[in-house]
């Protein structure tokens, strides 16, 4: 419309910012608008108010469209690229104390604006642990697949709850299909043998002792505990705590979690085993053995509800082949195998098992310091502070991340775990160097 004198108002239209950058750039925290620019000829420029989340729960193009755009470049630019970045850190840490300061946690009654979402979704990336990136060997997982990634944005795009087939028609037989063909590979005859997906060991090992009382007593699922005798479990006396933690829940109770002993290699001492099975018996207790799983398939799992877990590893499965997965696994031992190779012949590096049998290798790193100590009555005790303090360096510059641990009479030894196929025999070097670097004045 044309200006009648230079107090007149100028509508001005304000698209949402195609980036975070441009949001940056374009935003004020402190007023409840996005800036435009402003108008040269003398009129006032009108300030358009910031988007702010809408409470209804469906997508609308015209609302989220451009918000939804804006926070995947975010994530594909800073997660999945730059958080997997041999360049950049593993973690930026920081205490609790600092990371309060540093972060919005705080919940409030009025809706937040897109550019503070945006902001939150930036300082969560930065903030977080990038277990995708090579130097993360902490945990019995890492790295980030992209067909792996695109198949978990696919499951909660359409956000499914796997009950019946009416419900998840492709999820279910999809469940079938790797369930099939993982029970092909290790053996069992066509048409045998079952299997659910569990969302972690605990809950996988609470399934397998629950299946195994109800295939040696069936009478526990009508009639409960009151029908059975003292039930006593036995597992290996490294085993993971979610087995006690399961006796508990199932009711079973911890007490009768019986340790067996185990050899140098955490392998199960079979005669050890036997003395305790007849000792249950001696004592009147009903021995529980793991059986292999029983059917009943309408009423499979604790969940009604449950995440569809398996679209992930399918999709992954379907890009790469069976033979891709193949050449993942020979890739991890590779590297596991030069990794050992190389510590083997460097000094201050000590095996805790002379021949690992997997791609966990469990080691020491002896400093300068330590070197030709052993006979000293304090060298074991000062070479259990190592690992924690190298622990403390690592974490706070956030080059890598191993975890440690103790065992029995060990002092804390490093566990490091080679799941990523994405690692070269450089970065098994780059790792063992970093163990020097960190450890060489302790």
């Amino acid at each position: 419309m044309p200006a009648t004198d230079k107090t007149d108002i100028q509508c001005v239209v304000a698209e949402e910012p195609a980036a975070y950058s441009d949001a940056i750039a374009s935003s004020d925290e402190d007023t409840p608008y996005t800036k435009v620019s402003e108008v040269t000829n003398g009129l006032k420029t009108v300030r358009i108010p910031k988007q702010t989340a809408s409470f209804e729960s469906l997508p609308s193009k015209k609302n989220h469209e451009a918000f939804i755009r804006t926070c995947v470049d975010v994530l594909l630019k800073e997660a999945v690229f730059e958080g997997t970045s041999r360049h950049n850190k593993v973690v930026d840490f920081h205490n609790p104390e600092e990371l309060e300061k540093l972060f919005d946690f705080g919940l409030r009654n009025d809706p937040s604006t897109h550019d503070a979402l945006v902001k939150l979704l930036k300082d969560t990336v930065q903030y977080s642990v990038k277990t995708g990136h090579p130097y993360f060997v902490n945990q019995l997982f890492s790295s980030l697949d992209a067909y792996g990634l695109v198949g978990q944005w696919l499951t909660d795009s359409l956000n499914p709850s796997v009950y019946t087939y009416e419900v998840t028609p492709v999820f279910t037989l999809m469940e079938e299909t790797v369930l099939r063909e993982m029970r092909r590979i290790v053996g069992f005859e066509e048409g045998r043998g079952d299997g659910i997906f569990c969302p972690g060991g605990s809950m996988a090992n609470g399934y397998a002792i629950n299946c195994a009382r109800y295939k040696f007593l069936p009478d526990v699922k009508t009639k409960g505990l009151h029908s059975l005798p003292r039930l006593v479990l036995f597992t290996s006396e490294d085993a993971h705590y979610s087995v006690s933690k399961m006796a508990a829940f199932l009711g079973i109770g911890t007490d009768n979690v019986y340790l067996v002993k185990t050899d140098a290699r955490g392998r199960m001492d079979v005669d050890h085993l036997e003395q305790e099975v007849k000792r249950s018996i001696s004592e009147g207790w009903r021995p529980l053995y793991g059986q292999r799983h029983c059917r009943d398939d309408g009423d499979k799992h604790v969940q009604c509800g449950r995440r569809v877990d398996v679209l992930k590893f399918w999709f992954m499965w379907k890009a790469k082949g069976t033979s891709g997965l193949e050449q993942h696994i020979d890739k991890v031992f590779e590297n596991a195998k030069f990794f050992v190779d190389t510590i083997m012949h460097r000094p201050g590096f000590e095996l805790v098992v002379d021949e690992p049998e997997c791609t966990n290798i469990c080691f020491w790193y002896v400093p300068p310091s330590l070197r030709g100590a052993k006979s000293h009555p304090d060298y074991v005790e000062r070479l259990h502070k190592v690992a924690p303090k190298i622990k403390e360096r690592m974490m706070k510059e956030g080059t890598m991340m191993v975890t440690y641990q103790a065992v029995k009479r060990h002092p804390n030894f490093f566990r490091i775990v080679f799941q990523n196929s994405g690692l070269e025999k450089s970065d098994m070097l780059y790792l063992i160097e970093e163990f020097e670097r960190l450890g060489k004045d302790l």
